[in-house]
């Protein structure tokens, strides 16, 4: 009993000592979980949490839901039937003709951020909305949204949480290597194209739809079909003669959603301020990459 006694002292010791050791490695290692954190959050700083979803291909809902999808998508399937299709054939001297044309066009499109504020027949957005919905989407689900704003009191309510925001992202969220890439382009958080585009389409990407009975109808490559329909718009606008620059404004997406009273199932992928541009607009003298360093023909 004394040779116990003697060494109880010492065995609480032994223990208290290795109670220190364990929380001194818990701490140790929260704070390299949080460092891992730290560092993942910033290495992709552009990345748009709202954008963020797990509906691309699957949702992993339950055994019920899939047959409920299942079964809709093949009744739908059952019933639609095949009709002729024809194009009229160009020669090949037009087909040449046509794409030089094509691409010259395009090749004068710019991101212009100097918008007048002269009023655009509301028909041709119409009209190239129309045109970029007639682009290709997984089984046809047609995930788009196409919001179009030209009331002035609501542009300037989006134009204030976009610099609100803006401001925080070239502040803090950004990083230095974006914001000095940016410093060239002289662009920053102030948008004052936002109020005097005569209009700002908001493209929403639907990351689901709904099925008759109410549950949830897979959209699939959601934002891959809409950022299609986005580049259709892109070349419509330029065809009519109309100037804009793509705006992802981050972090902007939910605040944006609730001030156009768009549903949960919708995402702020882009945001167009439409109109002519202004008389002393201005542009970065950029080149384009020739055609040897974008094709590659085996």
């Amino acid at each position: 009993m004394a040779l116990i006694s003697s060494l109880t002292p010492v065995f609480l010791a032994v223990v208290c000592i290795l109670i220190v050791v364990i929380i001194m490695n818990a701490k140790k290692g929260d704070k390299i979980v949080k460092k891992d954190t730290k560092v993942n959050s910033h290495s992709r700083p552009w990345v748009d949490e709202d954008l963020q979803d797990s509906t691309e291909v699957n949702e992993g809902g339950d055994d019920e839901d899939t047959a409920d999808i299942e079964g809709e998508w093949t009744n739908m399937e059952d019933n639609i039937s095949h009709i002729p299709f024809k194009i009229n054939r160009l020669t090949d001297e037009e087909m040449v003709t046509r794409s030089k044309e094509f691409y010259e066009l395009l090749d004068k499109r710019r991101s212009v951020r100097f918008i007048s504020d002269e009023p655009v027949p509301r028909e041709v957005i119409e009209n190239v909305i129309k045109t970029a919905g007639t682009s290709p989407s997984g089984a046809h689900t047609e995930p788009w949204t196409f919001v179009v704003v030209q009331d002035a009191e609501m542009k300037h309510k989006i134009r204030e949480i976009i610099e609100e925001e803006e401001e925080i992202n070239y502040k803090k969220r950004m990083g230095e290597r974006w914001v000095t890439d940016l410093k060239r382009l002289r662009t920053n958080w102030v948008k004052e194209y936002l109020d005097t585009a005569p209009y700002l389409i908001l493209i929403f990407k639907q990351v689901h739809g709904f099925l008759p009975n109410g549950k949830k109808k897979t959209h699939y490559y959601n934002e891959i079909s809409v950022s299609i329909s986005c580049g259709i718009l892109l070349a419509a606008l330029q065809n009519v003669g109309l100037v804009t620059v793509t705006s992802t404004p981050l972090n902007c997406g939910p605040r944006l959603r609730v001030l156009l009273q768009r549903p949960q199932n919708e995402k702020l992928l882009l945001l167009l301020p439409v109109g002519y541009p202004k008389k002393d607009a201005t542009v970065p003298d950029l080149k384009r990459k020739p055609l040897e360093n974008i094709m590659v023909v085996m």
